[in-house]
């Protein structure tokens, strides 16, 4: 079984580039299961019912989010009714939406969990710890693969919760720093870790924002509009994993990068 990762999509460029790449990235891997984050795909802030579909048209099984997953108040209009969009699972108690969901590929059923950080994040949530170790049993009653989507700031908090669920998940894949690193590895027990999957959107911006509008804010350290650029060249980030779907190990995990110093070869 193959799962495919596609990182934080930002505003058009990152959906124009799913468009564009998705169809060739399944032709060339066939991935069972294939997700996307989505939080920033709603010009950088959230997500739209439209473009949650449309993810999903174009063969996403599933969608994740982040902190900005709720900046776009139209997800209040349709999260509840939106049975493939994950939102971090320690949110408090009431918060609309799910932290967990299940997508049945050729009768294997694959859990899908988004979970948030709390370093540096700015927001008052559960601990995330005590939440995936809730939802892991709450999955490992159903299936062995479980893919967890970990959106936090800071590496050495990625880290601690691979090294927290090795062995008991198929894969941990950091998203929210919008730069891809290079530690894709398999840990001892045969999870999948990256700290990072990095970002699908504007190529030549700063962490998919309108790079002369950061660059005045950390010159003068006044308040600034961040924007997402509408125009320009596009970057595909994201991963493969590879794993046995009755264990639910995982035995390889390959990093995806596409931009024009690493252009798509069919």
């Amino acid at each position: 079984m193959k799962i495919l990762f596609i990182g934080d999509c930002v505003g058009s460029i990152g959906r124009e580039m799913i468009t564009e790449y998705l169809p060739k990235l399944k032709q060339k891997y066939k991935p069972t299961v294939t997700i996307i984050n989505g939080e920033n795909s709603a010009s950088g802030r959230g997500i739209t019912e439209k473009i949650y579909k449309n993810f999903l048209l174009q063969g996403a099984n599933a969608v994740t989010l982040g902190n900005h997953g709720f900046d776009n108040r139209d997800i209040f209009s349709f999260i509840d009714e939106a049975k493939y969009l994950v939102r971090p699972a320690n949110y408090p108690f009431g918060a609309p939406g799910v932290g967990i969901v299940y997508v049945k590929v050729n009768e294997t059923l694959v859990a899908v969990i988004n979970l948030q950080g709390r370093t540096f994040m700015g927001q008052d949530l559960k601990d995330p710890f005590e939440t995936i170790d809730q939802l892991v049993s709450e999955a490992k009653k159903k299936t062995n693969v479980i893919f967890v989507d970990f959106h936090a700031e800071t590496t050495s908090e990625k880290q601690a919760m691979g090294w927290h669920l090795d062995g008991r998940v198929s894969a941990i894949v950091g998203t929210h720093t919008h730069v891809q690193t290079s530690d894709n590895r398999i840990l001892p027990e045969g999870t999948a870790y990256l700290s990072d999957a990095g970002m699908t959107g504007p190529y030549d911006a700063v962490l998919g924002m309108n790079k002369e509008a950061v660059l005045r804010r950390f010159k003068t350290q006044l308040p600034t509009r961040f924007e997402v650029p509408k125009e320009g060249r596009g970057i595909l980030s994201g991963c493969l994993i590879t794993l046995d779907e009755k264990s639910g190990r995982s035995s390889k995990i390959e990093r995806i990068l596409i931009n024009d110093d690493h252009p798509f070869y069919e």
